[in-house]
Order: C-alpha cells, then structure tokens, then sequence
C-alpha cells in the first residue's frame, strides 16, 4: 500500500476528511517511515505522547505474546488474573502518598469517566447526595467523551456536542499573562463556589502540569496552597489528570509525586501502556476507597476489556523497564538539559516568547513579534504552519492555535519517548529550531516586522 491516502480513497472515516495521511508502515526507536520510504523523527512519542518507550521494543511484545498464550482475556466482574492484581500492587507503590487502590480501564477518557463516578460515589455514600458539580479550569482538554468535554470550558471543542454536556464550573488558568501569582484563579474558585454552594461541589479537577491545552505548564504554588485550604474547609475532592503525565512523563512516577498537594483520585493511561496496548488507570486514596468499602460495596459500571490480562501484562512490562533503565530519573535529569537546549536553540527569535516544561513534556509559546506580548492572529495559522514546515523536515509535532476563550496562543508540545538516544535529540532539536525560524522569518515579514526590525 502506498500513501499519502485522501479521505476519498479509504473506507476509513477520518478525523479530518480535508486531510491526506502519509501511512506508517513501520517504527524504531525514535523514528518512523511511511510506506513510501520516508522516514520522519518523530517528538511526540507516537503523535499523542503514548509511545513512551519508543518504537519496535521487543521486550514489551514479548510480554505481550506470552501473555496471549496463557490467556489473553477474562471479564473482571466475577473473575480476576495474575496480571491484573500484581500491576495494581506495583503502581499504587509509585503513586503518591496514600494511595491504595487500582482499577484497570482502557483509555484515559474511560479513567476520567470512572475518576468521576468514584467521586460522586465517595459523596453519595458519605451521605451527601447533593454533590454533583464539578470545578475545573476553563483553558484544557481532558478527552473526546462527553463528560470529559464537558470539563473544559472552551465553547470550539463542544462544538455541536454542546447540548448534550453536562453543565460543569469552570475557572481561568493563572498563567504569566493573566494571573501570575494565583491569586486571581484563587478568586475565581471562591466566586464559584458560592455560586454553586459549596455542598453541592463533588471535586476539582484539573492536570497538575498541563498537556496539550498549555504545554508543560502548572499554577504557581500559591494557587495549589490555596486550593487545598479549601478542600479542607469546602470537603470537596481533588482529582488529577494524568492522562499524559503518569508513569513518568514529567520526570516523576506522576506529577502529583511534587505536587505542593496531594489529590484524591488520579486517572491515568498512556505511559502505562507505552503505546503497545490500550489502557488506563483510576487511583484512589484510602479515604476515598472506605466509604464505599463500608457502604453499597460495588462500582456497577464498567468496560469489557478492563483489567485484562493482555493489556496489564503489557503495564507491568513497562513498569519493569522503567525501573530497570532508571527512564523516571533519566527524564527529569535530561528533561531539565532538553529545555535549556531547546531554549538555547530558539533564543532571537522575537516570535518564540517561553520554552516551559517538566521532564520531557516541554511546551513553547508563541507571540506577536511587534509587541512581544500578544497572542498572534489566528488567521496567520502560526501553529499549523509549524506542524506543515516540521513535517517537510522529517520531524512529527503537535501544535495548537489560538483558543476562542482567550486564554492560549499558538503553542507546539515537545514529548520525545524516554528512550530517544542522544543524538536523535540533537536532531529533533536542530530541526525543530530551523523550522521555528523558518516560519517566524514567514510570519514577520506578512506582519511587517522585518523592516521595522532592520531600520531600528
């Protein structure tokens, strides 16, 4: 089969029918190649930021294969297996401070949905049915399911999706532009608050380091010291999306390992199956874990393939690989190197405003080169056009374009696999930064910045 494939010639329903796909058939390591040959570096860890350990790991298909010789599947309402019990006894001991219990699902919009459920859960049993309602920040995205839809508060992605959403709470990001210190979000959460009724608020839920919605970004620490004064005065809960960042991404087991709180629930997937498996994860404290224990004693909802024994086989080989390679401490020590690298790389260029990030979930952001400040116009495409140049290049990115909200300019995430060599992050590197410029010269001169520039 030869590419790139239209939507025209393919049985496929495509996620943009605009769009002509190159087919991959093949990876290793930190590359791919296409059917016709091309190879391309690829900084997004498969394109999403799963493919943690790289392409073409043999130890993990071989984890895989044995597995499906024993038994590949078995239903979790009645049964259990091997797999299943001993992935939840190894990655509750990873995870932070109180944690005690593991639920196996099969992708991170499924652990959001479930991370949810055991909140209102956790309430109901306590004997507070009112608490329903869900606060989280305005500028995110945590998945395509309606409920986690509806927990960003940007109108684009709702979309015609819009009337079948729940209607949660949301509060702006305190993000060098609008709200340095964390007060203002801080403001905004008590504003909410009382609108809603503090009885009737279940958590607050949001990543503790930010993936695609703010590349690399966190609060500042006194929007976290504040947010935990209120769940110890409101009795809401605190629940993270690790979707990206658990298992290792941020240079911790997960981000809420350094987090200045500790949440209550945590949903996690894509580094737990590294890219070779579907599957997610629910952690959740003790205390929230008892209530129920003590009380209806069942979770009534779940997924046919959850806690299967192929895809929690796949986990614990990953878990294994990560301990033994020491990949956790080797992202958060190279991952600091990378930033300053990418920084270096990018210094001069007026349009290239921050290099931020954790680990080796970087993000760079991008701004009007006349005042250094504003969001670029979204006409200009600055974030696609990035994505179009890089791929040309031979490098796989990801970038967003101005969110109608207000909160988000043009951004491009940096999430190479753990185990990309060091000369393929040279490369990434340098190929990134001839991109970044060769666009930036594009954007100054329909902005007519170049001559400014030159008669300064």
């Amino acid at each position: 089969m030869r590419g790139p494939v239209a939507s025209n010639e393919t049985h496929v329903f495509p996620l943009e029918l605009a769009r002509s796909y190159p087919v991959i058939v093949r990876g290793e390591g930190s590359w791919v190649e296409d059917a016709d040959g091309n190879r391309y570096l690829d900084t997004m860890s498969g394109g999403s930021m799963a493919s943690t350990l790289g392409h073409g790991r043999k130890d993990i298909i071989a984890a895989a294969r044995a597995q499906a010789e024993r038994v590949a599947f078995v239903h979790n309402e009645r049964l259990t297996n091997p797999a299943q019990e001993q992935l939840a006894e190894e990655i509750v001991a990873v995870a932070p401070e109180g944690f005690t219990r593991a639920r196996f699902l099969t992708s991170g919009s499924d652990a959001i949905e479930m991370a949810l459920q055991l909140a209102r859960m956790y309430h109901v049993e306590r004997g507070e049915p009112d608490r329903w309602q869900i606060i989280s920040p305005t500028q995110a995205y945590h998945g395509p399911t309606m409920q986690t839809l509806a927990l960003t508060g940007r109108p684009g992605l709702h979309g015609p999706f819009s009337p079948y959403l729940p209607r949660h709470l949301h509060i702006p990001p305190s993000t060098w532009r609008f709200d340095p210190t964390g007060e203002q979000a801080l403001g905004a959460l008590d504003r909410v608050l009382d609108e809603a009724g503090p009885g009737n608020v279940s958590a607050y839920f949001c990543e503790a380091i930010s993936a695609a919605a703010l590349p690399g970004y966190t609060p500042p620490k006194r929007f976290w010291e504040g947010l935990e004064e209120r769940r110890r005065q409101h009795g809401f809960l605190i629940l993270f999306d690790e979707v990206v960042t658990g298992v290792g991404r941020t240079g911790q087991w997960f981000a809420g390992n350094a987090t200045p709180l500790v949440p209550d629930i945590i949903a996690t997937a894509k580094g737990l199956g590294a890219g070779y498996t579907a599957i997610g994860a629910v952690l959740t404290r003790d205390l929230v874990y008892q209530p129920i224990a003590n009380g209806s004693r069942a979770v009534p909802l779940g997924h046919t393939w959850d806690g299967a024994p192929l895809p929690c086989a796949v986990g614990l080989a990953v878990l294994n690989a990560l301990r033994s390679e020491g990949l956790v401490d080797h992202v958060r020590e190279r991952g600091a190197k990378l930033r300053d690298e990418l920084e270096g790389a990018l210094g001069g260029i007026p349009m290239v405003r921050e290099v931020r990030g954790h680990g080796y979930l970087l993000g760079v952001s991008y701004v009007d080169p006349r005042d250094g400040d504003s969001f670029l116009p979204p006409e200009l495409r600055v974030g696609g056009r990035i994505d179009d140049e890089a791929f040309r290049r031979g490098l796989i990115t990801l970038s967003t374009q101005p969110t109608r909200d207000g909160f988000a300019g043009d951004q491009t995430l940096f999430a190479p696999a753990f185990t990309t060599p060091e000369d393929d992050l040279q490369e990434m590197v340098a190929r990134f930064a001839e991109t970044v410029r060769e666009v930036a010269d594009g954007v100054e001169a329909e902005l007519g910045t170049s001559s400014m520039r030159a008669r300064r």
